[in-house]
């Protein structure tokens, strides 16, 4: 497949996305739980962050705290992480519905939040394709996974990440939560490659697993939390299954390297922090 960005769905004009130094990889870099208008250090340490990194930026939910207003995303959001709105690709969160169902936040980000309001959308970058998902429709999930599975049929790529706020499976306080396990079913049953989530301020990495949350090292999805924008940072409780990596000290952004075939991460943390997590893998076998 040719690298190439059309994003005209979500009002994005082709080509916008930034590659990375590679002609065949794109760099998609983010976090969650950003802007809490309480403390604003971690969200403008993170934002210069993005300022260094190129490439496509997704944000995890939980955009401007607490109420997810349209003051707080003017005077929170927009001076940190929104001056990177033009190529961000956001994913709603809990708090950014506590204010009239989403109503600011579809506002703020208008077309790239996706169609009709709903919060979910897809796009390809080079030859993965990524979907945007809602976890904060629990009386709608039944349409927005009829969405997927159509969308996932439309799309059949060998490379395949999907991102939302609340994940299934958390050493966080929040712990694991059933409400998108029949989401990452139809992505497992897809053969999908990488979860991304926040909700949990922390950043976690969890080896391959199934729609059952068993190992599955040739078929099963890598989930990555990354809650770590800047938003305040969760304590660790007990330690989920097959999680690889913890930590809840650090904040900084996940970076993600795209390449036909594979992927790599890395964790980035704010100047001053130790704390670094970093690998590559190959997409999953075909099911």
């Amino acid at each position: 497949m040719l690298a190439v960005v059309l994003i005209t769905a979500s009002g994005f004009a082709a080509g916008q996305d930034q590659k990375s130094s590679g002609s065949d990889q794109f760099v998609f870099v983010g976090a969650g739980d950003i802007a809490n208008c309480d403390r604003l250090g971690g969200a403008h340490a993170t934002a210069a962050l993005l300022d260094g990194i190129a490439g496509t930026v997704f944000t995890l939910g939980d955009h401007a705290y607490e109420q997810g207003t349209a003051e707080e995303f003017r005077r929170c959001y927009e001076p940190t992480w929104g001056r990177h709105k033009a190529r961000t690709r956001p994913a709603p969160g809990n708090h950014d519905y506590l204010t009239s169902r989403g109503r600011p936040y579809f506002e703020y980000f208008g077309a790239a939040a996706g169609s009709d309001q709903r919060g979910y959308y897809s796009f390809d970058l080079g030859g993965w394709h990524i979907i945007s998902l809602n976890s904060s429709l629990p009386r709608s999930l039944s349409a927005q996974a009829k969405w997927l599975r159509e969308d996932l049929a439309a799309h059949p790529v060998d490379c395949v990440l999907a991102y939302w706020h609340v994940p299934v499976y958390s050493s966080g306080p929040h712990g694991p939560t059933p409400t998108m396990r029949e989401i990452w079913s139809i992505l497992y049953k897809a053969g999908a490659d990488v979860v991304l989530n926040g909700h949990d301020h922390i950043y976690e990495r969890f080896a391959p697993q199934d729609d059952k949350g068993k190992p599955d090292a040739e078929h099963g999805i890598r989930e990555f939390i990354a809650g770590t924008g800047g938003g305040g940072v969760y304590r660790i409780g007990r330690v989920a299954p097959n999680s690889e990596v913890r930590n809840n000290t650090t904040y900084g952004v996940l970076k993600l390297t795209l390449s036909p075939g594979r992927y790599a991460w890395e964790f980035v943390p704010i100047p001053g922090a130790l704390f670094r997590d970093e690998g590559a893998a190959s997409c999953v076998a075909p099911r």
